[in-house]
């Protein structure tokens, strides 16, 4: 369950005159002789076993070896689906299906570093067939770490997670195997058939402050202030239900008032974060979403001789005195801007 977070400051006026509302020895002799014998034919048994055991590790089985025909098509079936299941992954558009990717594409390296283990590929290309087979085993381990890194939000777009993986030591290993056994192979297809999205261009661009991420429609009269004396930009966008009437971007330590807010009533929500995405309207590294539980209202009121507006005015850290609670939001329930 969230908790809510108290202490913001929350403050609302309305324009012309309207009231604030805020871890054996041995024994001498032979024995001692006679255990150190035992110790060292034991110690020299467990060695050898480990010497035989370690051969399924060299990227092969013990089997008899695969014809060329039918290695390549081994090659191609077991680099098929990490291709489609890398495209996935480039394609994500929020964090949820992006979370959900990841673990299809780590499935999917896997499978295929143990399908290929399975086989005794020809003899003039066991090197290069081996370093393939550690290569994907690599790919699985990094896909797994870029999946806990998501599911932190430590990554939050596609983008992001995209460029680390282009960096990481398992896709430049079955790339270069991959180019090896295709050299090796000569008149042969030995092709892995694994396409990797090319890596993402630059998406960053910090947006200066109080530009709107979102613009919406901005025809009354109503105002709010935004302070953002926190370590990280914000983005705020205001809502009514999960439908944002507009979202606003706010540096850290700065503050900004949007003016034009029709009347209604609205839910504030709020993301923090770095690295902002331009492709993705959202940011890129250590994002959080919250909300204020209390939702803010708007209103117009002319009478004879003025008219009368709603402004508000809310901080985005904690301050003494602070009036104003926030929950914190399953990234699927944030409105998307």
């Amino acid at each position: 369950m969230y908790q809510p977070r108290s202490g913001l400051l929350l403050l609302a006026a309305l324009a012309k005159r309207w009231p604030v509302l805020t871890g054996y020895r041995a024994r001498k002799g032979r024995a001692m002789h006679t255990t150190r014998r035992i110790f060292a034919l034991l110690l020299l048994f467990g060695l050898l076993a480990a010497a035989c055991s370690s051969g399924g590790d060299a990227g092969g089985s013990d089997g008899p070896a695969a014809s060329p025909d039918a290695y390549g098509q081994a090659l191609a079936a077991a680099g098929r689906p990490v291709t489609a299941a890398l495209a996935g992954i480039a394609n994500a558009k929020a964090l949820q299906p992006l979370t959900q990717r990841l673990v299809d594409a780590e499935h999917a390296a896997g499978q295929a570093a143990e399908q290929l283990g399975g086989i005794t590929s020809p003899e003039e290309v066991r090197a290069e067939h081996s370093d393939l087979v550690q290569g994907f085993k690599q790919l699985h381990a990094d896909l797994g770490g870029l999946r806990d890194a998501v599911k932190g939000h430590e990554l939050c777009t596609a983008s992001v997670v995209m460029a680390g993986l282009g960096e990481a030591e398992g896709l430049v290993a079955v790339r270069d195997a991959s180019k090896a056994l295709a050299a090796k192979g000569g008149g042969q297809s030995y092709n892995v058939g694994l396409v990797a999205p090319p890596p993402p261009k630059e998406q960053g661009g910090r947006p200066s402050n109080g530009q709107f991420v979102r613009k919406g429609s901005r025809t009354g009269r109503g105002e709010l202030t935004v302070a953002n004396g926190g370590q990280r930009d914000a983005v705020i966008t205001l809502a009514v239900g999960k439908r944002p009437a507009f979202a606003v971007y706010v540096r850290k330590g700065a503050k900004h008032t949007v003016t034009g807010i029709q009347d209604g009533t609205y839910r504030v929500f709020y993301t923090n974060g770095s690295d902002w995405d331009l492709k993705a309207r959202a940011f890129g590294r250590d994002c959080s979403f919250d909300r204020f539980d209390d939702t803010l209202g708007f209103e117009t009121r002319q009478t004879a001789t003025r008219t009368q507006w709603s402004a508000w005015t809310i901080t985005l850290q904690r301050v003494a005195g602070g009036n104003a609670s926030t929950s914190e939001v399953d990234p699927a329930d944030f409105p998307a801007s």
